[in-house]
């Protein structure tokens, strides 16, 4: 199973703090917790739960797997508005939208295929949606 970005993003928090109590890091040069705090963590987590539950019942039905991608998106865009439209940087995307392709790919969806029918590249699945 796809391991959840925000799953990643807590251990590199987890990892740092260690550091920092360990003090084989400066706290001066810790920033993962002001990267990924506790809400968006927790709000993330939450969004990508509810996408992985309601692909679980999809087997490659266009409309419905464009309806989870949707509901999925959308709720990431109000936890990016919510930690001020700097929840989600450049690294942070790539990471959501591979997740989003690798969990559709792991319940059967063929999305190279899924994305043809829309006439839409493989990465372009979140574009009619996506803020962040």
């Amino acid at each position: 199973m796809a391991t959840r970005p925000s799953a990643r993003w807590r251990a590199r928090v987890d990892e740092e703090t260690t550091e920092v109590a360990a003090g084989t890091r400066a706290p001066s040069d810790a920033f993962m917790s002001e990267l990924f705090p506790e809400s968006l963590l927790v709000a993330t987590d939450e969004a990508l739960r509810a996408f992985e539950l309601a692909v679980e019942a999809l087997r490659d039905q266009d409309d419905e797997a464009f309806k989870a991608i949707k509901r999925v998106v959308l709720m990431l865009n109000e936890i990016n508005e919510d930690h001020d439209g700097a929840g989600y940087e450049t690294q942070e995307r790539e990471e959501l939208c591979l997740y989003i392709d690798h969990t559709l790919m792991e319940h059967g969806i063929d999305v190279p295929t899924l994305a043809a029918r829309r006439g839409i590249s493989r990465t372009e699945i979140t574009d009619d949606w996506r803020d962040w």
